[in-house]
């Protein structure tokens, strides 16, 4: 019995040592945007960048708000436009803190043509 409680802790004590190591020396990922205002200020260049890399024209610059209901832990952005070609233009990003990532959705006349993405324009470039 006592060599069974032993494996057993020291297997208790590996899985605790493992998620240490994991949580501070692996798990790097951190928010590209700290901030409600960073989050907001960069989708309009990176989603606009993004809308160019695919052919997307747009009018004029992406508009950009706070969406209701937004928290230091849930920064939430609503951006609107128009393509040059007339055709409305929905951009909605996310950053989840305790995730840690962010989320984009790009609507092109109600239709996406980004879903749930991690980045945006040059944003993704930056990654690579």
């Amino acid at each position: 019995m006592r060599v069974i409680a032993l494996g057993i802790a020291a297997l208790v004590l590996v899985g605790v040592a493992a998620t240490i190591v994991y949580a501070t020396l692996i798990d790097t990922k951190e928010l590209r945007y700290q901030t409600q205002a960073e989050l907001l200020n960069s989708t309009r260049t990176t989603a606009g960048a993004e809308l160019r890399s695919r052919g997307v024209p747009l009018s004029t610059a992406l508009s950009c708000a706070h969406m209701p209901g937004w928290t230091d832990a849930k920064m939430r952005v609503a951006c609107t436009g128009t393509t040059a070609d007339k055709k409305a233009v929905q951009v909605l990003a996310s950053g989840e803190r305790e995730k840690r990532e962010h989320y984009y959705t790009i609507l092109l006349d109600g239709r996406p043509i980004v879903e749930n993405a991690h980045c945006l324009g040059t944003d993704c470039q930056k990654q690579n």
